[in-house]
This record gives C-alpha cells, structure tokens and sequence, in this order.
C-alpha cells in the first residue's frame, strides 16, 4: 500500500526541509489560516491581555479569535469591557495579519530581514492574493504594505490630533491610543468597537465621517487596484509619452465599488429620510446615508442602533453585506467582481450576444462559471445558514438574516444577537465567517484533489428545456 496513496499530509525530507507533495497550494493556506485562528485564540486567552477579574468562555473566545483572523467585528461579549490596553494593541497586530492575509503579512517580514523568496512562497502568495500571475507579486506585496501602513500612520495622527482638540479625549495618550486604533480599524475594515459606541459621538463630525469613508474605501477596493491608482498619480508627475493603461480588474473593481456606492447611498436615503433621519439637517441626511452604503460593505462601523432602522433598509444592509468588498482586500463575501460579472452577463444574454464584454475587453468563459458558481454557492449557504438558525434561534427572522449576512461579508452588524446565540448558533456564524475571509470558491477548492483526472475526450450534447 502506497503511503503517498493513503496519506493526506505526506511529507518527504529536501535537505534540512520538509516539502509538502500532496497537499494542494490551496489547501496550504487553508490550513494557514487554521493555524493562524488558533494561535490567535491561544494569544487573546491569556489573561495578560485581560482587565482584572475577566473570565471569558473557551468557547467565546475560540468565536472571538475567527472573528478577529477574518477581521469581522462580531462578537460575544464587549470588547472594552474584556480586554485591556495590551489586548486591543493585540488585536490591532491580528487585525493587520488578518487583512492583509497571512501570506503577504509574512512575507513581508521576510522581505525586511532579506530573505529568499522560494518558488513555493510565491505561488502561496499568488494563491492568497487571488492573483492571476506569479511574476510581480512580491513586488505588490512590498509595496502595499508599505502604502497602507503609511496611510494608518498617517491618519492615525490626524484622527489622534483630532480627538484631543475636539475634547473626545481629554489627555493625549488616549486620544493618540484610541486615535491610531481607529485608522487601523477603519483601514483593515475590522469593525470592533472597543469603546461602547463605536462611531455614534461623531455622528454630526462631518470631517471625521468623510474620512472614515475614504478609508474604509482603500481597504476594501482591492490592494491591485490601489497600487495602480498609485502608480497612476507618480504616472501623471513624470513626463511620458505612452498613455498610463489601468487593468481591466481595476476598472471593474473601481466601476461596480462606485456604482453599488451610489446605489446604497440613494437607497437608504430614501428609505430613512422620513424615517430615523427626519429630525437631521438634510446634508447631515446625505453624510449618513454615504457611511452606512460604505460601512455596511465590510467595515462594520455605526451610529446608530440598527433596530432604530425599518425592516426595508436592514434587508438593504444585508444585501450589502453579502456582496462585500472587492477580490484581493481586507474584506468578505461574494465580491464585488462576482456581481459585476454575471450581471454583465445576464446583459449579454438579454442582448442577445455570445460573448461578454466590457471596456472594449472581452471576459473569459472560465471568469464566468467562477462567478456563477461562487454566487449560487454563496447564496445556497447562506440560505441553509438562515434555515438552520431559524430552527435553533429565537430571534426574528430579520436578525437572523442581518447576522448571517455579516457574517459572511465579515463586516460585523448585527441586531444584538451574537451573544445570545446557542452554541450550534455560534458554530454557523463561526463557519461563515472563517470562509467569507477565505472565500468561498477557495472554500470549495480545498476539498478538490490536487491532481485532476482528465479524461481525454467529451461527451455528445443534448439540448435541455430551460424555463
């Protein structure tokens, strides 16, 4: 009996290393992030990372850790009342290795200390980041870590003068402390709310609220396409004479990010301006629907209890929630890209067209059938989620959905009934939050072998009767 055969993690001896030979680079990194969840659960158990006289559950704190690796915000108990000064500084750490993904957080250091990147390294990389090429992409990992870690700096600073001299906090250690927190948390759309009322004292802060905005923006529209808006402003400063030509990821990425921006922020000003909005000024109306169109996509931060909105607008959030940020982000669900593309497809159909195309680019076959069965995956999952909290929950039927959704696009909203969820509760939104950070076509592949028989040959087709 071969070993290779019966064992999944068979190992061999290369010389000092040992070579992974069956798993495939998927299944790798999927097996990172397990690692990665309980290291992170081992970390924040440890009681020097607690307020005196603290004791959290096993089991709360093993959810505390997914949610924390996926950077989704949802919660078992108050984070402020939990965890000390040491631990949110910890949870700052584990928001940025669970945003920028293991891979390239590790990586990284691997570039500070000048190491050699092997082969392997790279297509984990090229894995991790959902990147189509295996060349650039250290490059794109040094430079987007670089960048974003400039931009926390940066705003983190801004946010620290801000709260002290608006008096939100009186001394300027915390208002330094509390202020680096919240460039980090809004950067990495991480959604934990460490004091209590998460962004409801800056509800009328309009310089505040416009920058959170933005900065939820560079974390969830892509890391690629960040760097070519980046090379795009150094483009313009110099003298060239070949026009600068974004990807067509970047235009799509950027496009859908936009138009789903509009479309919420219309949909739920419209919704609540007679509503939860009535007694604000009307530019106040606008300021507040742009946050929650942009919080609700993955950050997961708020002004107001969520129960003070109508039933049409949560469903609205959930919606949201569920599409999530752009591929190669900090954020969850089934991606904005995934939405682009079948509806572009649906069009295409409707037209009547054979093939699908957008600015002047024509979308591979291959890039389609991901997006339909990432979709119809996401939504069957998501569907079975409901349908089982719905048995072993009693909670209405609108929380239940808000919570899978957030779940899932790891943002972190929620009606207020994480913590009074049954263990099996507990277990789903555990499981959708661990794949909405993986994602749910990498999900899929981890249970794929990773040698694929190829038959050699193809059936005769037969036409079916379709609606």
């Amino acid at each position: 009996m071969s070993k290779k055969k019966w064992s999944l993690f068979y190992l061999r001896r290369s010389g000092n290393k040992f070579v992974n030979t069956h798993l495939s680079t998927i299944q790798i990194i999927f097996s990172y992030y397990v690692l990665m969840t309980l290291v992170s659960f081992v970390l924040l158990s440890l009681p020097f990372f607690h307020r005196d006289n603290v004791t959290v559950s096993m089991f709360d704190m093993l959810f505390m850790a997914i949610s924390t690796v996926s950077v989704t915000g949802l919660s078992t108990f108050n984070i402020n009342e939990v965890f000390n000064e040491r631990g949110v500084i910890l949870l700052e750490i584990l928001f940025q290795i669970g945003g920028l993904g293991i891979m390239m957080f590790s990586t990284f250091f691997f570039i500070l200390s000048r190491k050699r990147i092997s082969l392997k390294r790279r297509q984990l990389i090229m894995t991790d980041m959902n990147q189509p090429r295996l060349s650039g992409s250290v490059k794109l990992i040094k430079n987007t870590v670089y960048t974003l870690l400039i931009i926390q700096f940066i705003f983190g600073i801004i946010f620290s003068l801000r709260f002290y001299f608006s008096g939100h906090h009186p001394t300027i250690g915390e208002a330094t402390f509390q202020g680096f927190y919240q460039s980090i948390s809004a950067v990495t759309n991480s959604g934990f709310d460490v004091t209590g009322s998460s962004a409801t004292p800056y509800a009328t802060d309009y310089l505040f609220i416009s920058i959170l905005i933005i900065l939820i923006m560079i974390g969830g529209i892509g890391f690629p396409v960040i760097m070519e808006i980046k090379e795009w402003l150094l483009y313009r400063r110099g003298k060239n004479d070949l026009p600068f030509r974004f990807s067509l990821f970047s235009k799509l990425a950027i496009s859908i990010y936009l138009i789903l921006f509009v479309f919420g922020t219309l949909s739920i000003y419209l919704l609540e301006r007679n509503h939860l909005f009535s007694s604000m000024p009307e530019s106040q109306k606008w300021m507040t629907s742009m946050f929650y169109s942009t919080t609700t996509r993955n950050a997961g931060l708020q002004m107001h209890d969520l129960s003070s909105f109508q039933t049409p607008t949560l469903l609205l959030f959930s919606m949201l929630m569920f599409i999530g940020c752009s591929p190669s982000s900090v954020g969850g669900g089934v991606r904005t890209t995934t939405i682009a593309i079948l509806g572009l497809y649906m069009l295409s159909f409707v037209k009547g067209e054979e093939n699908v195309t957008i600015f002047s680019r024509r979308i591979q076959d291959r890039d389609i059938k991901k997006a339909v069965v990432v979709f119809n995956l996401s939504i069957a999952m998501c569907f079975l989620a409901v349908l089982l909290l719905s048995i072993t929950e009693d909670q209405p039927m609108i929380a239940i959905i808000l919570e899978v959704a957030s779940a899932f696009g790891t943002t972190g909203l929620s009606l207020g009934i994480t913590d009074n969820l049954t263990a099996i509760g507990k277990v789903i939104i555990a499981i959708l939050m661990f794949i909405g950070r993986i994602g749910m076509l990498y999900t899929l592949m981890v249970f794929v072998p990773k040698e694929r028989q190829d038959h050699g040959y193809l059936f005769p087709s037969e036409k079916i009767i379709i609606g």
